[in-house]
């Protein structure tokens, strides 16, 4: 029973600026965003044909638990400070009228729509990951722009990740042969350790200044994980040199912390849901009615089409 996990808004993103806003409703309001996700789950239900389909969802795009451990984590993207939360994002305006379509289509379709207050959509495709990998319940492909999820990648189990490069019809194929060769890590969770000690400027994730990709990955091919990295440093192993083990000791506090933030959550208390890929809509006239209402025609039947409605 294959399962796709859509990082969703990584994909209604990049559908966003990759999509000509000449796409528009009847009254003229932008739909690109909302056209291009639809056509790449069509893309995808057709090309890779999975019997469960889920559409995970970032109810929360900055979780506090990871502000606490590091508060420049996604720092730069906050467009304004709201008291008790970790902000608004900045999200471009004609995006973000099209999300709640986005989330009105989804339900309409019967497409499962995944998300957990307090954690990210990598957290529930990570949680849906693991509990597909510990029920043997496998293949999984995992489809986002976002390399954190390069993390997850695990040959034995069946689990690998579309990175749409190039686009989602001719995404990078990335299992652990394309980890070695890309990135010279052995696995997923080597990955993962990579870019904790590399950091990510993108998310606000400082790293330990002075070692980089490929410096990380020669210490993780050394000393297996970052663990044994830091035990290492620890014992004064001559495998480190001077440099290397300052370095590291001087980013002991970010070391400390930074797993909790880099790495996704397996355990998020998601709802129950059905994942099936549905065999018809879940709401025919509301569908009818958003498809009306938003110009959504030839999206919503390439969409029909894959599923194999009549």
């Amino acid at each position: 029973m294959s399962l796709m996990l859509l990082d969703s808004a990584s994909l209604y993103f990049r559908a966003y600026f990759g999509v000509p806003d000449s796409l528009r409703s009847p009254d003229g309001t932008p739909v690109n965003a909302v056209r291009g996700l639809l056509d790449t789950i069509a893309w995808l239900a057709t090309t890779h044909g999975p019997d469960r389909l889920v559409a995970c969802w970032d109810d929360d795009w900055r979780p506090a638990f990871r502000v606490a451990a590091i508060p420049s984590y996604k720092a730069h993207r906050v467009a304004q400070e709201v008291p008790g939360t970790t902000g608004i994002e900045e999200v471009p305006a004609d995006l973000l009228a099209q999300v709640p379509v986005i989330v009105d289509v989804l339900a309409a379709l019967g497409i499962a729509r995944v998300g957990v207050p307090g954690y990210e959509a990598d957290d529930v495709i990570g949680t849906l990951t693991a509990r597909a990998v510990a029920e043997g319940a496998g293949p999984v492909d995992i489809v986002t722009g976002d390399r954190d999820l390069f993390q997850l990648v695990d040959d034995a189990a069946g689990v690998r990740v579309l990175y749409p490069a190039r686009g989602v019809r001719d995404p990078d194929v990335v299992d652990e042969e394309r980890l070695a060769a890309r990135y010279d890590v052995a696995s997923g969770q080597a990955y993962a350790d990579m870019a904790t000690l590399r950091g990510d400027p993108s998310d606000g994730l400082p790293g330990v200044p002075g070692i980089g990709e490929k410096t990380a990955a020669k210490l993780l091919a050394r000393y297996g994980t970052l663990a044994g990295i830091l035990a290492a440093r620890d014992d004064g192993d001559p495998g480190l040199t001077a440099t290397q083990r300052r370095r590291l000791q001087e980013a002991d506090e970010y070391l400390r912390v930074a797993p909790v933030v880099v790495q996704v959550a397996r355990d998020a208390p998601l709802p129950v849901f059905d994942p099936a890929v549905p065999q018809a809509p879940a709401d025919a006239d509301a569908l009818e009615a958003l498809t009306a209402r938003w110009g959504l025609r030839s999206s919503v039947d390439r969409v029909r089409a894959a599923f194999g409605w009549a």
